[in-house]
C-alpha cells in the first residue's frame, strides 16, 4: 500500500514572533520542517512525501530537505519503518494561499497513493508511533482517522453581550461652557464640570460565559490526520464547490478531517501523543526546544 504525507508549510509564524513561515522556524538548531521530515522518515509509513511551500520559501524547502537526505545518508537515523529512507521520493510544491489550496496543490503533486496523511509542520515534535497508529487504523479500513488527547481542562462556551460599564475615575468630563459664570468664588469659570446628564458608563461587548461542556467527551485533535485517497479528494472536490455556489457564506474549512466529516464519513479516532504539541506561541517554542534537547542527550545517534 502507498502512502503520501502532506507537510504544508505555509503558516505564518507571527504569533511566534517570526516573519518567516512557522515551519522555517528553528529549534534546537533546526527547522520545523526538518524535525517533521525526520519524524516521517523514520516512520516508515511515507512511500512519498510532499511539502507545500510558500512561493519565496521553496527553494529553502529544497535545501531543507536535501539537509534531512544527508544526515539519513550519514546514518543519523535509521528509518525504523516499512519503507527505507532512500526509497522515499520528497517533492516540494509550491503551496497555495490557504491550507485548503496547499493540499490541493500537494495532491496534484502526490501521484496516485492508497492513503494520504497531511500532518502540520507546526506539530513538529510528533513522535513516529503516532504516524504508525493513523496509518495503521486506515489500512484496516478507516477512510479518516485523526490522532487525539483527552480533554483536561474545564471547558465553557463563550457569548458576547452588551453591556454598560463604569468610566475610570479620570475620564474627561465637560468643561464650563465659556462664558457660563462660577458658581462659587473659589471655581474656575474653565474648570471641569460634571453635569447631571454627563454619562458615566459607557457600552461595550463583554465576553459571557455559558454552562460546563462534558470535557469526557471532548477531544484535542492533532496531526497527522489520514484518509483514504479518494475519500480526501472527494471532500475537496465537495469543498470547492461550495464554495464556487456560496462564496463568502461557505462554511470555513480548518481541517481536512472536518471536510471529510462533510461527507458523512466517520472520523475514527486513535491515541496522539503530548509531545505533538502545536508550535504556536513563544512558550510552544520554549517547550520544544527543552523535549528535542532532552531526546537529544537521551538518543545521540537518532534525528
Amino acid at each position: 500500500m502507498s502512502t503520501c504525507v502532506i507537510v504544508p508549510a505555509a503558516g505564518s509564524g507571527t504569533r511566534l514572533g517570526h516573519t518567516e513561515p512557522k515551519a522555517f522556524v528553528q529549534v534546537d538548531g533546526r527547522t520545523l520542517l526538518a524535525h517533521s521530515l525526520d519524524a516521517i522518515i523514520t516512520s516508515g509509513v511515507a512511500t512519498t512525501i510532499v511539502v507545500a511551500a510558500p512561493e519565496v520559501f521553496v527553494s529553502l524547502a529544497e535545501a531543507e530537505v536535501a539537509e534531512v537526505r544527508r544526515r539519513f545518508a550519514g546514518g543519523a537515523g535509521s528509518g525504523k519503518g516499512r519503507v527505507p529512507p532512500e526509497a522515499i521520493e520528497i517533492i516540494v510544491v509550491q503551496g497555495g494561499a490557504d491550507r485548503v489550496e496547499s493540499v490541493e496543490a500537494a495532491l496534484a503533486a502526490a501521484g496516485d497513493p492508497d492513503t494520504v496523511l497531511v500532518h502540520d509542520a507546526a506539530r513538529a515534535l510528533t513522535p513516529p508511533s503516532v504516524f504508525d497508529r493513523v496509518t495503521a487504523a486506515v489500512s484496516s479500513g478507516a477512510e479518516a482517522v485523526v490522532p487525539v488527547l483527552p480533554m483536561i481542562d474545564t471547558v465553557r462556551r463563550a457569548e458576547e453581550s452588551p453591556r454598560w460599564i463604569p468610566l475610570d475615575n479620570d475620564a474627561d468630563v465637560e468643561p464650563v461652557p465659556p462664558g457660563e459664570q462660577p458658581d462659587s468664588p473659589g471655581e474656575q469659570p474653565d474648570s471641569p464640570r460634571e453635569y447631571p446628564d454627563t454619562p458615566r458608563e459607557q457600552p461595550a461587548d463583554v465576553e459571557v460565559l455559558r454552562g460546563d461542556l462534558d470535557r469526557g467527551s471532548l477531544r484535542r485533535v492533532q496531526t497527522p490526520q489520514g484518509f483514504a485517497a479518494e475519500t480526501l479528494r472527494r471532500a475537496h472536490a465537495s469543498y470547492r464547490a461550495e464554495v464556487r455556489t456560496l462564496g463568502e457564506a461557505a462554511r470555513a474549512a480548518t481541517d481536512d478531517a472536518g471536510l471529510v466529516e462533510r461527507l458523512g464519513v466517520d472520523v475514527v479516532a486513535v491515541p496522539g501523543d503530548e509531545e505533538s504539541l502545536k508550535i504556536t506561541y513563544p512558550l510552544d517554542l520554549v517547550l520544544a526546544e527543552h523535549i528535542a534537547r532532552e531526546r537529544g542527550r537521551s538518543h545521540p545517534d537518532s534525528v
